[in-house]
């Protein structure tokens, strides 16, 4: 059964082709901003906390080196919160830039920066749930160095595929989505390339104009730009939802963007997680 939603600012039921679609159109996206032109200050502010945060949260993850376990996994899980915080953010503020900047880059490279997202929000919805920490991550240790390896070395392992009989069918849709780009996009593969690359494309973003000047709910790439101005395709025609996670499809991507509720902020590590850590 295809899913449908209802359009945010008419009504309409449409068929989202991205698991964030609000709108079921351009002209409807547009004409929403504009009617909400009144919270770009309080997006912004949140944004450039988070920016920050995430890029000192990384490069600290980049240049750390654990012998133990638990600290290696904390800093892991920080660094998953952070970027599915900003990639939330950006994309229900400044829809606009993300999808231009996403469109710069060539189609392959396109399916792995979306596929590397998607992949960390599977992450962030199940490690420390539903699986261990040990469940997703395998560290390394250099060969004949009894000392503490990088962090950024360790891998992610590959898993089988998650049960999803509790959700409702848009729900398991969209996890066993994110699981599939997981698997693609993840596994074996070590967490400071994944990380590395999604820093990458979430800074860029912010700076080709979601912090300039106060960016406006419509994104800096649409100032000015008629109701009528969307491509043919559609391509600019998704928001951010609070559609897909795991309870009833709710996703912690809305929730981030809006601020952290309480229940995400246990996701942190050093909060609540299933390994126990302190």
């Amino acid at each position: 059964m295809t899913e449908t939603r209802k359009c945010e600012q008419c009504g309409t039921l449409f068929a989202p082709r991205r698991e964030h679609a609000r709108f079921c159109s351009a002209r409807c996206r547009v004409a929403w901003n504009r009617q909400h032109a009144g919270d770009p200050p309080a997006a912004v502010s949140a944004l450039g906390w988070t920016i920050t945060a995430m890029r000192d949260t990384i490069d600290r993850l980049l240049r750390a080196r654990a012998s133990d376990q638990p600290h290696g996994y904390a800093a892991i899980s920080e660094a998953v919160w952070w970027v599915t915080m900003v990639d939330a953010t950006l994309v229900r503020y400044h829809p606009d830039v993300y999808d231009a900047v996403l469109e710069s880059h060539g189609e392959a490279e396109r399916g792995v920066i979306e596929g590397t997202f998607g992949g960390l929000r599977f992450v962030r919805n199940w490690m420390g749930y539903h699986l261990d920490h040990s469940d997703f991550i395998e560290p390394q240790c250099t060969p004949g160095s009894p000392g503490a390896g990088p962090i950024a070395a360790w891998t992610w392992r590959s898993l089988p595929e998650p049960v999803l009989a509790a959700l409702p069918e848009r729900g398991r849709e969209w996890e066993m989505t994110r699981y599939r780009e997981y698997q693609a996009r993840l596994a074996a593969r070590a967490v400071g390339e994944t990380f590395d690359r999604a820093a990458a494309f979430l800074l860029r973003a912010s700076a080709d104009g979601a912090l300039n000047d106060g960016a406006s709910a419509d994104g800096a790439l649409n100032d000015g730009a008629s109701a009528d101005g969307a491509s043919a395709d559609g391509a600019l025609n998704d928001g951010a939802s609070a559609d897909g996670a795991l309870n009833d499809g709710a996703s912690a991507d809305g929730a981030l963007a809006d601020g952290a509720s309480d229940t995400l902020r246990r996701d942190r590590p050093g909060h609540v997680t299933a390994s126990g850590m302190a």
